[in-house]
């Protein structure tokens, strides 16, 4: 079963060289699993909810395009800098908040240049007994 993702859970893009960390803007109704703002689908916002995951690898982006073929044909990483454009996909069927699908560990997004982020680590820590 997957874990509901909450702030500072830990992101990987498939073509960012770095890890990066998911920021929840605390919104209502909120909702909080281990002291940490529960995050929603539509916490996918560039720059606000994913901030950069280090250097961008992909040809397909505009500027490791320009950067590689300035270089003679070598691949040459450019800062990265996410541009998504949908929710995160698929969420959780049984847990909304505000009516919007809660983000599971489970879920991905895409970059506009073809990168897939995932979730590494939910955030939240379990606890047994």
């Amino acid at each position: 079963m997957p874990e509901l993702v909450v702030n500072g859970a830990q992101m990987k893009c498939s073509f960012g060289t770095n890890p990066s960390v998911l920021t929840v803007v605390p919104a209502p109704p909120l909702i909080q699993v281990g002291g940490q703002p529960l995050a929603r689908i539509s916490d996918m916002v560039p720059m606000m909810n994913v901030v950069p995951f280090g250097m961008c690898l992909t040809p397909s982006n505009p500027q490791v395009a320009a950067a590689t073929s300035a270089a003679m044909g070598v691949l040459t990483p450019q800062p990265c800098l996410p541009v998504i454009t949908a929710p995160w996909t698929p969420g959780s069927a049984k847990v909304s908040a505000g009516g919007i699908p809660v983000l599971t560990s489970n879920s991905t997004c895409v970059c506009m240049w073809g990168g897939s982020i995932t979730i590494v680590q939910a955030g939240q820590v379990k606890v047994t007994g």
